[in-house]
C-alpha cells in the first residue's frame, strides 16, 4: 500500500539529512563537506558558503575558499568564526585558508556529544514518521477505509522500518565516533 512507501521514503530522507550533518561535522581532516552549513548573509540574503565561493581542499590539513567577490571576504570570514566549527580563517586577498587543526581530546569529547544529540534528534524525526503513519491508519480504519486486519499489518510494517532507520542512525553514530576518537 501507499502507505508504508512514503513513510518509508521520509525515513529515508531524514537519514540523508542526518548522514549529510554527520560529514559536515570536523574530524580532523579538511573536509569541503565540513563547510555545508555555513552561510554567510551576503547580497540581503543567507546563501551557503558554496553559492559565494568555491571550496577545494590542497591537502588533508588545509581548505582553501576562494571567494568571488572580494566585498564578500569580510562575511564569509565572520560566517566561519561564527560557525561552531573551532576554525581560524587566514586572509589572503579573496583566498581564505583554513588550517584544520588536530583534535585534542577535550574537542573529540565535545564532537562526540554533538553526534549523539544529532542521532537522537534524527530518531526523534523517525518516531515522528512513525506516529504520522499510525495515526493515518487509524483515520482510514474509522472511516472503513481499511480493515483491522489491515491496519495491524501496516502498524507492522511501519514499525519494523522504523526500527530498520533507528538501527541505521546508531550505526552511523557509532561509526562517526570511532572515526572522531581514531584520527
Amino acid at each position: 500500500m501507499f502507505i508504508d512507501k512514503t513513510y518509508n521514503q521520509k525515513m529515508d530522507k531524514t537519514i540523508e539529512v542526518f548522514t549529510k550533518e554527520l560529514t559536515s561535522l570536523r574530524t580532523g581532516r579538511a573536509n569541503a563537506a565540513m563547510l555545508d552549513l555555513v552561510k554567510v548573509d551576503v547580497y540581503g540574503q543567507m546563501m551557503p558558503l558554496s553559492q559565494v565561493s568555491s571550496i577545494t581542499t590542497p591537502d588533508a590539513r588545509t581548505i582553501n575558499i576562494q571567494v568571488w567577490d572580494l566585498n564578500n571576504v569580510p562575511l564569509v570570514d565572520s560566517a566561519i568564526k561564527k560557525s561552531e566549527l573551532g576554525l581560524n580563517p587566514q586572509i589572503d586577498g579573496q583566498l581564505i585558508r583554513l588550517p584544520v587543526p588536530d583534535l585534542n581530546e577535550e574537542r573529540r569529547a565535545e564532537i562526540k556529544k554533538v553526534i549523539k544529540s544529532i542521532g537522537e534528534k534524527c530518531k526523534v524525526s523517525i518516531r515522528n514518521i512513525r506516529r504520522e503513519a499510525n495515526d493515518e491508519l487509524k483515520n482510514l480504519l474509522k472511516s472503513k477505509d481499511i480493515s483491522e486486519d489491515d491496519e495491524k499489518k501496516f502498524e507492522k510494517t511501519v514499525q519494523t522500518f522504523t526500527d530498520e532507520h533507528i538501527k541505521t542512525i546508531d550505526q552511523k553514530v557509532e561509526a562517526k565516533e570511532k572515526e572522531i576518537m581514531t584520527i
